[in-house]
């Protein structure tokens, strides 16, 4: 049992996560942050520690979206915070339940210059739901909690909360380290030591009596029963309706399989994006192609989880006659850039099942709208097939990412991180089932994939994960291997290596006749990884395809993480692909 005197901040915070389900601490060490991280293994919490701060918020990110819980990161003070500015940025527009602790200098020293003294929640204020610092070790259990309870209602997104290093060490250390500040002769010095005396008593009092509370428990915007009514009448007299499911109606992901099931007793004609990819693996519901036109001629569009925003043309290509239904947490979201027929404040997910369970069958007069669909998509196929045929140097990505999709397990983790690799990858594999695709989301982040995968790692043990990088992505997050490597990760990844940053080439070369700046080396990124412990292979023709595969994953089921440097050709696949 722990005594008072080896009690410390950290083995406070460390019980807050431990009563809230937090397996994971994803970090970068730091003297700032120490006492938490040691209080977390001992807690039973398995701490991992990254290359890099963004890393450990992207990680934190990912398993908020793969459990439906809340994750969490430690970064130390300054530089450690600012590193991970982009991910947590990344998860407000995600819309991901994220908590960030971070070490920060003494109380008594702020603004005196202190070692990466910096204004943090002034840093994070417009990114971060909410953020606050604490001031006395009997503040830290509320203030997590509080900031644990406003990660994962309403709207989730992520939280900040500050502990300067004073508050995490052991008392008698922090005494200690007050009396040195104190030292020397005379009245000065007298009235400084009494006011640390006061200080320090202020500091620990009641230090232990705050202890966690139940399990916070989100609170959800609840539809109205005249919301779900409105709906089923807007269904029953359509005549081509469309359902689009974004990432926000999987923020529930032990729900997924209701979910699921729910959208196919619906009978709705379905687009997913996000993380609902996947949702209807499979199934012939799911519709894959031509989203744009499918939209100008449906009668009725449910936007479920998702606003109007770059990824619908700002609602430009949803006629005025259509009957828009939006549902979504956000108030803001509903009415972006479009003002709904029908806007339901409520999580999505929940609504959509509660909605299958009021409707009846789908109607007959639904068949002949849902195959000219079907139709559709199976022409665009025919059109990927003879895109994987064009013959070229190296290897034709669409040809590739067709033999990868044939081999993958049925529980098979993607994460997307890159551009015109990433982009094709999402017109030919397909995710084997729901939660199991995992891309930045709106911000269009690149060098989220090391965090994500470690993350998918940790949550997904029994899961074959792929990681399908940019040869300009991987740059960002490739010392990650070195993080598999040691914490028995076995990522596959596949760099997608054209030697260009070619989805911003394609354009720019267009336009301006240059390819400045968007030139990359045909880099040995297998030997890098190599390096960092991972096992490196190399595909330079496509009669080493199917083996190299095959030797991948029967090295990821060893416990290897493996990275395979792929050589494209070039090809105009995504010709003209780049969102504004």
């Amino acid at each position: 049992m722990t005594t008072q005197s080896e009690m410390h901040g950290g083995k406070l915070v460390a019980a807050v996560l431990k009563k809230n389900g937090v397996r994971w601490v994803y970090t970068l060490c730091g003297g700032h942050i120490s006492p938490l991280l040691i209080a977390a293994d001992q807690a039973g919490i398995r701490v991992v520690d990254t290359r890099h701060e963004a890393t450990a918020v992207f990680a934190a990110d990912a398993t908020a979206r793969l459990t439906g819980r809340i994750g969490v990161a430690a970064v130390t003070a300054g530089p450690g915070v600012t590193n991970s500015i982009t991910a947590l940025k990344n998860a407000q527009m995600a819309q991901s339940p994220v908590l960030l602790l971070g070490g920060a200098a003494a109380v008594l020293l702020k603004g005196r210059g202190a070692l990466q003294d910096i204004d943090h929640l002034g840093l994070v204020k417009s990114i971060c739901k909410w953020s606050d610092t604490c001031k006395t070790v009997r503040d830290i259990v509320p203030t997590i909690e509080k900031a644990i309870a406003q990660a994962v209602s309403g709207v989730p997104g992520p939280v900040f909360v500050e502990i300067p290093v004073d508050l995490l060490y052991q008392e008698s250390i922090v005494r200690n380290w007050s009396a040195d500040m104190a030292k020397g002769k005379g009245w000065l010095a007298d009235a400084l030591r009494t006011y640390l005396k006061y200080h320090l008593q202020n500091k620990f009092a009641r230090a232990w009596d705050s202890q966690p509370g139940e399990p916070i428990i989100p609170k959800v915007p609840m539809a109205r029963v005249d919301s779900l009514r409105s709906v089923k009448a807007t269904l029953a007299c359509a005549e081509r309706p469309l359902l689009v499911i974004g990432s926000q109606a999987m923020l529930s992901a032990d729900q997924s399989s209701l979910l699921q099931q729910a959208v196919i007793n619906l009978g709705v004609p379905t687009y997913l994006s996000g993380m609902a990819r996947g949702l209807l693996a499979g199934h012939a519901l799911h519709i894959r192609h031509a989203r744009g036109q499918a939209l100008k001629q449906a009668d009725t569009v449910i936007l479920a989880g998702l606003p109007v925003d770059f990824r619908l043309g700002y609602g430009a290509g949803i006629p005025r006659s259509t009957t828009l239904v939006s549902i979504n947490r956000s108030r803001h979201d509903l009415r972006l850039n479009r003002r709904p027929t029908t806007a339901v404040l409520a999580d999505a997910g929940q609504f959509i099942c509660e909605l299958a369970a009021n409707c009846g069958a789908p109607p007959l007069r639904w068949q002949a709208w849902h195959q000219s669909l079907l139709e559709r998509d199976n022409k665009r196929d025919v059109e990927i097939d003879q895109s994987a045929q064009q013959p070229g140097e190296y290897v034709n990505p669409v040809w590739f990412l067709k033999q990868l999709d044939a081999v993958l397990d049925d529980d098979s983790i993607l994460i997307g991180d890159g551009g015109d690799f990433v982009g094709t990858a999402s017109y030919v594999v397909r995710p084997r089932g729901p939660l199991s695709w995992l891309d930045p989301g709106a911000f269009g982040t690149l060098g989220s994939g090391g965090g994500f995968a470690l993350a998918a790692g940790c949550a997904r043990p029994q899961s074959e994960i792929w990681l399908l990088y940019g040869d300009g992505s991987c740059g960002y997050s490739l010392a990650e291997f070195d993080t598999y490597a040691r914490h028995g990760i076995p990522v596959i990844a596949v760099v997608g290596n054209d030697a260009g940053w070619t989805q911003i080439a394609r354009e720019q070369v267009e336009l301006f006749g240059t390819p400045l700046s968007t030139e990359l080396a045909r880099t040995d990124y297998d030997v890098v990884a190599q390096g960092y412990g991972g096992v490196g292979l190399r595909i330079d023709r496509p009669d080493q395809v199917q083996s190299t595969l095959e030797q991948a994953k029967a090295l990821a089921r060893q416990g290897k993480p493996v990275l395979i440097n792929l050589m494209l050709g070039k090809t105009d696949f995504r010709k003209g692909s780049i969102s504004m």
